[in-house]
Parts: structure tokens; C-alpha cells; sequence
């Protein structure tokens, strides 16, 4: 007679010390869990429901100026490190770890129209309505030492705004026109011009650095390239588009902020329409910026909100406001992809989570594996009606709620007359014009 006797191996489920965690054996045989869907769909429908109670994204306001802030800039070798420019021609220096302002400057008269800080992070440029140039230290003066700038430049005309080159001592302005600077000279090295309206950004892309981008007020947003003294071309659109930003990640591609309250990503070989346009905002929208992963962007709108797309969507992700904020003028991206700031109207800046529900400080292992088992219970359902209705809610001010439900209905309206132009016309009379070519007017080689 033959005995089958059990024999277990003690490592297998002994704990070596008290303090560390119970083995439990696990068969992954499918046919021994027949409820293992219904099981993660419940957790993955709990997950939904913690992460938006838990997300709370507002983490801090920077008071201090005394008027509007008009502008911001990061510095390019210190996460803790922020500039900002206000209208009444103050410069604030920022600690974003004490969260307080370590330095103030009284830097032009008028309004502060734009500022950004040297690739090596050692000074930083602005331009004011006082039509000037300025030059200052990152570091502040000495004891005794009087606040000056390092070097000024006197213009002609009012510069709109300031880009500095990624790699090299290059500048540019834009106001009446492009213009690239040598940090050395005083006077430009070469002026560019495509029409004549005054420019009000300029931004130099910054993979291909040679590359720069400009928003007219004549609706054109014109490319041009350092290495010739002509522009390369333009496009224009319906309405006014206030600033643009390059995708850190992909070369050719960029976004640029529209009146008509919508973001339109372009690919700058092929401007006749827009790879993704981006339709949330109720009001014109005013600023948008790359996060450094290039996978999404932020935008800061008339209408007292901030909008987090993702590059390939055409809805946002994710809505800030508060009660207090007023119509936001400027905002950016942390280096560290952790967060966001924004100026506003009302004197303050705001420092947001970029992901609102991540719990912030050291997380433990198991919090790490949990989270991240979660993140997949939730990408797994994320098209089931109510885990997707749970995740899309969000709680709009009434003005905003009010604005979208009006233009739904004038959508459709306008969806309906041109079907019905199209349906009692001569057929091919009423050609059928996708949503991306609507806004494109032409575009200019």
C-alpha cells in the first residue's frame, strides 16, 4: 500500500521575523476565480470614487504683489525658483519651498509686458511699457549694494513680449516686430516683419532652437527660422490668437491660445488644419503651457479657470478655479511635472497640484504598489458608463455651467442649419467642412 504524504516547505509561508508580512499563496489559475472581473470592476469603481474625493489640487497662494500679475517666468536650473511680473512694473522672486518672496524689484514704469530667465539661470531679461530692455542678476546686490540692472536697452516702440534662445546669448522681442538680440549689442542683430500689426508673443522652439513662433493681431501666427533673415509662413486664423507654446518633446508641434475660446495644436509642416483642436474654455483664453513630458499642456482663460488637455484630446482633463480667482493671465508648468502656477487679476499667484487627487511626501512601497494597482483598475474600466460619468464630473462656477449649456445649444443650431442648407441645396453646393478646417483661413508660404 502506497501513502501520498504532504510535504510543505517551511520557507515558503514561515515569516522570518514578526515584523515582516504574512505569505499568502496565490493559484493564478483562471478557472479557480470565476468572479475575478466582477471583483476589480468594484474596486476599480471604488479607486474612482477615493480619487475624487480625494482631490483636493490647491496647494498654496503667493500674495505680495499690488497689482494684476502679468507675466511668469521659471528658472531654468532650479525647481524652487519663480518669476513673476506684475503691472504696475514689479518683479517678484519666489522660493516656492518657504513659499514666499525673497526678492523684489521695481523694474520698468507701466506694466511689466513680459519677462524670461537665461539658459544658464545666472540673469533674467524683462521689457516694459517704458519701451526698455532690462538685464538683472538672478542673485540679489550685496550688502550696500544698489538694485541696477546690468544692462538696459532703449527702444523705439513698446516690446509686447521676450524670448531668450535655449543654448545660446540670443534674445528675441517682439512689438512692432521680431527682433534678435546679442546679449552684447545694443542694437538688434537682424528685425523680422510680416505685415503690419504689432506682434504680441514670440517664442523660440526648444528642440530646433533656431526655430521661432509669433502671434500677430492681424490673426497670424508666423514661424520663422534664426538662420534666414525672411520668415518661413504664416497662418491665419478666424480670430486673434494671444500666445503659443512648442511641445518640448515633438520638434514641429505647438499649441496656440485663441479669442474664440478655443487651443489649436498645429504640426508646422502642415498648417492647413490642425492636428487636435481643443474646445473647453468659455471665454477667450489668454496663456497656455507644456508640461516637460510634452503629453499635456495648461491653459489660463478669461473666464477665472484653469484647463489641464492632454495633447491629443479635445477636452480637458481637469478644471481649476476658486471663488476669488479672477480672469487669469498667465500660467506654467513646473520643471518637476508636480505642479502649476497661475496669475491672475486679483494680485495672487496660485500654486496647483498637476495631478489633483496624488497624495504629496514620501509615499511607502505598499502605498506605491497600491496606487499604481489602482491607476490600472482604472485605465482597464475607464470606459464603463459609471466609472467614466464618476471620473468626468466636475463642479463648475454657475457663470461657467451657464456659458457651456448656451453654447451647446448655438452649436447644434448651427449644426442643424447646415444640414438643412445642405439638404435643400443643389447637392455639392454646400460643401461639408470638418470641425479642424472651420477656423483655418489660409496660410501663407
Amino acid at each position: 500500500m502506497r501513502v501520498k504524504v504532504l510535504s510543505r516547505n517551511p520557507d515558503d509561508y514561515v515569516r522570518e521575523t514578526k515584523f515582516d508580512l504574512q505569505r499568502v499563496p496565490r493559484n493564478y489559475d483562471p478557472a479557480l476565480h470565476p468572479f475575478e472581473v466582477p471583483r476589480e470592476y468594484t474596486r476599480a469603481l471604488n479607486a474612482t470614487k477615493l480619487e475624487r474625493v480625494f482631490a483636493k489640487p490647491f496647494v498654496s497662494s503667493l500674495d505680495g504683489h499690488r497689482d494684476g500679475v502679468n507675466c511668469m517666468a521659471k528658472h531654468p536650473k532650479s525647481l524652487s525658483t519663480v518669476l513673476s511680473g506684475a503691472c504696475d512694473g514689479e518683479v517678484k522672486i519666489w522660493n516656492l519651498t518657504k513659499r514666499q518672496c525673497i526678492r523684489t524689484i521695481q523694474a520698468h514704469e507701466g506694466f511689466v509686458r513680459g519677462m524670461c530667465a537665461r539658459f544658464c539661470g545666472t540673469s533674467f531679461f524683462t521689457v516694459g511699457d517704458d519701451k526698455t530692455v532690462k538685464q538683472w542678476k538672478m542673485e540679489g546686490p550685496a550688502h550696500g549694494e544698489e538694485e541696477e540692472p546690468i544692462h538696459t536697452i532703449l527702444g523705439k516702440t513698446v516690446y509686447t513680449g521676450i524670448d531668450h534662445h535655449w543654448k545660446e546669448a540670443v534674445f528675441a522681442t517682439c512689438g512692432h516686430q521680431v527682433d534678435i538680440w546679442d546679449e552684447q549689442r545694443t542694437s538688434p542683430m537682424c528685425s523680422l516683419t510680416w505685415g503690419f500689426d504689432s506682434i504680441s508673443s514670440v517664442k523660440f522652439n526648444p528642440i530646433e532652437t533656431y526655430l521661432l513662433g509669433s502671434c500677430a493681431s492681424d490673426r497670424n501666427i508666423v514661424l520663422y527660422d534664426m538662420r534666414k533673415s525672411t520668415p518661413l509662413k504664416k497662418v491665419i486664423l478666424n480670430m486673434r490668437t494671444n500666445t503659443l507654446c512648442w511641445n518640448p518633446m515633438e520638434a514641429f508641434v505647438f499649441t496656440a491660445a485663441n479669442e474664440d475660446y478655443n487651443l489649436y495644436t498645429f504640426d508646422m509642416r502642415f498648417l492647413e488644419s490642425p492636428v487636435t483642436v481643443h474646445m473647453d474654455h468659455v471665454s477667450a483664453v489668454l496663456d497656455v503651457d507644456y508640461s516637460p513630458t510634452g503629453k499635456e499642456f495648461v491653459s489660463a482663460s478669461f473666464d477665472k479657470s484653469v484647463r489641464i488637455f492632454p495633447v491629443g484630446k479635445g477636452h480637458s482633463r481637469e478644471v481649476y478655479h476658486t471663488k476669488r480667482m479672477q480672469h487669469v493671465i498667465t500660467v506654467k508648468w513646473t520643471s518637476d511635472n508636480k505642479y502649476i502656477l497661475c496669475g491672475s487679476d486679483e494680485m495672487n499667484i496660485r500654486l496647483w497640484k498637476a495631478n489633483a487627487s496624488e497624495k504629496l511626501g514620501v509615499l511607502a512601497p505598499r502605498e506605491k504598489a497600491a496606487m499604481n494597482y489602482n491607476q490600472k483598475l482604472k485605465e482597464k474600466f475607464q470606459y464603463h458608463p459609471q466609472i467614466r460619468r464618476i471620473a468626468q464630473h466636475r463642479h463648475l462656477p454657475k457663470s461657467i455651467f451657464c456659458q457651456i449649456k448656451e453654447q451647446r445649444i448655438m452649436r447644434e443650431a448651427r449644426r442643424r442649419k447646415e444640414l438643412n442648407r445642405r439638404k435643400h441645396s443643389k447637392p455639392g453646393s454646400v460643401p461639408l467642412v470638418s470641425e479642424r478646417k472651420k477656423h483655418i483661413v489660409a496660410v501663407v508660404k
